[in-house]
């Protein structure tokens, strides 16, 4: 999955920046509003995490902006701005959820999860499909009831494609699961870590769309 942050302090978006890839997210950080827009405008994001008292274009701006294009990826407002009207001014906005400052990054990474469930239409937290369970909280999962390890990008390639079965993603999309603006992006990644789902989970879990790129069947 891959998520926009912006946050214009150093410490927190570092603290932040470390946690979400230690969790397998890919992350790009911006550091202020306009970044945010460009960011929002070229490229895909799973979810936004999104301070408000931001430099150069407010977070509230910026929310209000990516809502009138119709982008509807989940948004979670992490900010100080802790009164009463300016949370229901956030929400009003299009926001999803808000957490405010100082956070928990435990809370945070359940935040973040729960809306993510929701935006794939799930509400259950471990999900099962033709025989493999996925548990995103723990990144486990299990064939038949018996555990099978998963590297980060495997699982970064699987749990888009389990959680929506019948989409189908191209090889662009998937690498946007991958990769963040800094990472050197392999020309045939998508397909090894493929390769490595089907010998571990059954080679009829993901289906090749010719030309197109790789789905999982509905059940």
């Amino acid at each position: 999955m891959r998520l926009l942050l912006l946050e214009d302090d150093v410490m927190i978006g570092e603290a932040v920046l470390d946690l979400l890839r230690a969790e397998q997210y890919a992350v790009d950080w911006v550091k202020d509003g306009d970044a945010a827009e460009s960011a929002l405008r070229t490229q895909h994001y799973d979810l936004v995490l999104l301070d408000l008292g931001v430099p150069r274009r407010d977070g509230l701006e910026v929310l209000r902006s990516l809502r009138a294009r119709k982008q509807r990826m989940p948004v979670l407002i992490a900010t100080a701005r802790d009164s009463v009207q300016q949370r229901i001014e956030g929400l009003d906005a299009g926001a999803d959820d808000y957490v405010l400052k100082p956070y928990d990054l435990d809370e945070l990474l359940a935040r973040i999860r729960a809306l993510l469930r929701r935006a794939a239409g799930r509400a259950e937290p471990v999900y099962e499909h033709m025989g493999v369970s996925i548990n995103p909280a723990t990144r486990e999962v299990s064939v038949g009831g018996q555990p099978v390890v998963l590297s980060a990008r495997e699982w970064a390639v699987l749990e888009p494609l389990i959680a929506r079965p019948g989409m189908v993603l191209s090889r662009a999309q998937l690498e946007e699961k991958l990769y963040s603006w800094k990472d050197e992006i392999s020309s045939n990644a998508v397909e090894v870590y493929v390769h490595g789902l089907r010998k571990k989970l059954g080679a009829e879990l993901i289906r090749n769309v010719r030309g197109v790129g790789y789905m999982v069947p509905k059940a």
